[in-house]
């Protein structure tokens, strides 16, 4: 099995974005970003409607209804999570580094988002080579998928078992997690076309599996209370 990692045909992430994959490489592209959007449909769709019977005043259907959309949340966040640690376990093994491009603060909202965003950029100014840098956006994107999952779980556990003393918040904590999960997926995305161009042929079959297995082997952290009274 060839393990030396392809030289990069384009200068930016932009150009990536925008070239044609081999066709192997491009079924792979397809089959995996197919399935995580497809999660993120369900979830996305499902997170509106709990929104949508909120707003019209239906509240304890609401609350039900948002135990289920946790479900769907920790399943993005496994799937998103897998295909972010996958090029991690390649990148570091076999030193494939592609393009890439610092994460952009203003693409987040919550919280979380921008606290693991500024820290990223902040540590890739003192990293020196290219490898070290993808390692540290690919583990930032990582860390933030799983705080916001869990955070995501936690309110929406909250919600639907308890009367908390201040339901907007966790609304808007809701909606903000939400947006950001978007936002690393889409970097997700962009990430694994340029991942992939420098991905020798032969370990395509070795990424693949590996994304699986992580998705199948990866379970979401637990359910615990949080604070009823957020300040």
């Amino acid at each position: 099995m060839n393990t030396r990692a392809q030289p990069r045909r384009y200068d930016s992430v932009q150009q990536d974005w925008r070239a044609i994959l081999p066709s192997d490489k491009a079924s792979l592209f397809i089959a995996h970003t197919s399935e995580l959007e497809n999660i993120y449909m369900m979830f996305s769709v499902s997170l509106n409607e709990v929104f949508a019977l909120r707003d019209r005043g239906e509240m304890a259907r609401a609350c039900q209804e948002i135990g289920v959309v946790g479900e769907l949340c920790s399943r993005l966040a496994v799937r998103i999570n897998a295909v972010i640690h996958a090029m991690r376990q390649h990148a570091r093994r076999f030193g494939v580094v592609p393009n890439q491009a610092p994460l952009e603060t203003a693409n987040f909202h919550s919280e979380r988002g921008l606290r693991g965003a500024r820290h990223s950029n902040m540590v890739s100014h003192v990293l020196l080579s290219e490898r070290s840098q993808f390692l540290n956006k690919l583990n930032t994107l990582e860390e933030i998928v799983d705080e916001l999952g869990d955070e995501f779980i936690e309110l929406a556990s909250v919600l639907a078992n308890s009367v908390p003393t201040h339901p907007s918040r966790l609304w808007k904590a809701l909606d903000l997690d939400h947006f950001d999960l978007n936002t690393c997926l889409r970097e997700t995305d962009v990430l694994f076309k340029s991942f992939l161009f420098v991905l020798p042929t032969g370990q395509l079959d070795s990424f693949d599996f590996t994304v699986r297995g992580l998705a199948r082997d990866r379970r979401p952290a637990p359910l615990c209370q949080i604070c009823l009274n957020p300040r």
